[in-house]
């Protein structure tokens, strides 16, 4: 898998351990010890290295590999617009030289991490798989090249393709992410301001991280699962309401300021996962118990 020493990539590589996979990971940053039960640690074959180096693609990709989750990605939308080559390079290229190394060594499933801001300029009512393709920001264009990519391999070549449309994935071991729900935390931790981009009444869906994981299990588990799937909580709430819900979960008033919206922002995210409900995925973790789970995380370490 790639990005394994990420946020979820290391809740994936922890949860296929314990299911007993033989687990490689590559990632950019410097390897990650795995814990994956209480009181071990899982070894994990680990690669350091750059996938836009197609030696390192080669080694992470070998024969008898069977199946891919690429999750390693430039995800900010924000630094996408400032470096749209750059995230093309990281989300494109990267993704398409996987597929074709796939393709070479016989990987039977490839499993990719994508966004529902793949269909940005369509997202007027609820989401779902069927909502045409129309990215707003250098971001959901490259997820939608890959999705594209996917989609192609699988019907030429016969490389399974599952692309996961994460809502705001959150939970613990994220305070490395600059996603919203982190933000909020630092803010408490360090005093500071938190902006909020416009009147704070855009609406996001919050999945939590175990819930991921188990789509993603899923997804490489039945075969007969292909193209994309949405997975996120099903139920959205404002950016003013989640202030609120992690004020109560940490027991503290946060500093709050607005600031003018930035460009590429979409207005709402409610999705419809009733399609990824159907084969048998199910979220699991609720807002209020993942939310109070971060903030007694957070809390311990301070």
């Amino acid at each position: 898998m790639t990005g394994g020493s990420g946020f979820i990539g290391g809740h994936v590589v922890a949860a296929l351990c314990r299911l007993g996979a033989d687990v490689l990971s590559v990632d950019r940053r410097q390897a990650r010890t795995f814990r994956c039960h209480p009181g071990g640690d899982h070894a994990v074959t680990v690669i350091e290295g750059d996938l836009r180096d197609r030696a390192v693609v080669e080694q992470a990709v070998g024969r008898g590999t069977t199946c891919i989750v690429h999750l390693a990605a430039q995800t900010q939308v924000l630094r996408s617009i400032e470096d749209p080559r750059g995230t093309f390079d990281n989300n494109v290229v990267v993704t398409a030289a996987l597929l074709e190394r796939a393709r070479q060594v016989g990987v039977a499933s490839f499993v990719l991490a994508s966004t529902n801001a793949v269909v940005g300029a369509g997202a007027t009512g609820t989401l779902h798989e069927g909502v045409p393709l129309a990215p707003l920001t250098p971001y959901g264009a490259t997820k939608a090249a890959g999705e594209m990519l996917l989609s192609c391999y699988n019907a030429a070549y016969g490389v399974r393709g599952v692309a996961l449309r994460f809502t705001n994935v959150y939970g613990p071991n994220m305070s490395e992410k600059d996603s919203i729900v982190p933000r909020l935390m630092r803010v408490a931790a360090d005093g500071t301001t938190f902006d909020v981009y416009g009147d704070g009444g855009q609406v996001r869906d919050y999945v939590n991280v175990a819930d991921v994981v188990s789509a993603i299990v899923l997804a490489l588990s039945n075969p007969a699962i292909a193209g994309p799937l949405v997975i996120g909580s099903g139920s959205s709430v404002s950016v003013t309401d989640l202030v609120d819900r992690v004020e109560k979960a940490l027991g503290a008033k946060l500093d709050v300021r607005h600031v003018p919206a930035k460009a590429g922002e979409m207005p709402a995210v409610i999705v419809d996962n009733s399609s990824a409900r159907r084969w048998g995925w199910e979220p699991a973790v609720s807002l209020e118990d993942g939310v109070a789970e971060v903030a007694e995380e957070w809390r311990a370490k301070s």
